[in-house]
């Protein structure tokens, strides 16, 4: 139970060609966060770029949020994250991939990240994510030659919320799409309802909604470990 988290974060502030700013969602990481955290567990931050991540659904009215963003340790933490080659893959028994539109750009295709997924998931690990967050589980192969998602449960930003937020034609691929092109057993709710999805040490949530129902579930998985 002493191992930490890896919490894996987006380097991309731009939603495609809009112009729009994104990031790391902060809701999505401040609420897993406050699950873990008061578990007792160490959280690492790791982004594809590392760094000052750019962080987007900036809401201080949200109380967890406020306690994540002001606490100065974890506030350092996240503002000067880990690049994938810094991370200590055998110090970690669960990683995380937080959302927010940036993932969409810069998870799937990131190797480093999909072998260290791949590597805490084979060691006994927990492999987690919510709302866009999945992008990160896409291309991981375990040594099998098979991707990780294959023929299990999984869950993540539906197609239907894609096109509610008018992105469908502007992220560089559908998530619910590929996940199911990968094997995936996609479930899914309505939008904006929250739905946690547990298959064998691989737990994914739909939307913000359903960001501290992953905490939760991370947090039980890893008292069976």
């Amino acid at each position: 139970m002493n191992k930490k988290i890896l919490f894996v974060v987006t380097s991309h502030d731009k939603k495609g060609n809009t112009g729009e700013p994104t990031g790391y969602y902060l809701g999505e990481v401040s609420h897993p966060w406050e699950v873990l955290h008061k578990a007792g567990f160490e959280i690492d931050f790791v982004s594809p770029k590392g760094g000052k991540p750019p962080v987007d659904g900036f809401n201080l009215d949200d109380p967890t949020n406020k306690d994540f963003w002001e606490n100065t340790v974890y506030r350092n933490k996240i503002d000067n994250s880990l690049k994938p080659s810094e991370v200590k893959i055998e110090d970690y028994s669960a990683i995380f991939f937080a959302g927010g539109h940036g993932a969409m750009w810069d998870f799937a295709d990131n190797t480093e990240l999909a072998d260290i997924t791949a590597t805490i998931y084979e060691n006994g690990g927990v492999v987690s994510a919510v709302c866009h967050g999945p992008a990160g589980l896409v291309n991981v192969k375990l040594s099998n030659g098979k991707y990780l998602v294959d023929g299990k449960k999984i869950n993540a930003f539906t197609n239907e919320e894609e096109t509610a937020v008018k992105l469908e034609n502007v992220v560089p691929f559908l998530l619910e799409s590929i996940l199911m092109e990968r094997g995936a057993k996609f479930e899914k709710s309505a939008l904006w309802q929250p739905h946690v999805t547990v298959d064998q040490r691989v737990i994914t949530g739909q939307n913000p909604q359903s960001a501290k129902g992953v905490g939760e579930a991370v947090l039980a998985e890893l008292k069976k470990l």
